[in-house]
């Protein structure tokens, strides 16, 4: 019988990011399924703001990979999921016209990306 290897996995969870979800996400389909070295060169490229935050995560991502498991190249890292889901909403007030008040959403986002070795 053959055994099953554990398949080694490294979790990356970025919180209360400020900004929408929506527009986190544009980022994140750029680089889901591609290898940690492939998405941090494509992300270098893209002007988002989001793409500064990504790239911190799989920043992290790769340093928690050589601490836990030893892995020095980038490139044997493997994006397996990268979700980006909604956060908190800060509830702004603001003045609108004719003695109104109207709400301003600030949304937060939070990143959850999991990378595989290969």
């Amino acid at each position: 019988m053959e055994e099953k290897k554990q398949e080694q996995l490294v979790k990356v969870t970025v919180r209360n990011i400020a900004e929408s979800p929506l527009k986190l996400r544009l980022v994140a389909d750029a680089v889901r399924g591609k290898n940690a070295q492939e998405a941090l060169d494509i992300l270098s490229l893209i002007n988002k703001k989001g793409s500064i935050t990504m790239i911190k995560a799989i920043n992290s991502g790769i340093a928690n990979a050589k601490v836990l498991y030893g892995v020095t190249e980038p490139e044997s890292l493997k994006i397996s999921k990268l979700t980006v889901d909604a956060g908190k909403t800060l509830k702004r007030t603001a003045f609108a016209s004719r003695g109104r008040v109207s709400r301003i959403d600030k949304r937060r986002s939070h990143i959850n990306l999991e990378l595989t070795v290969k």
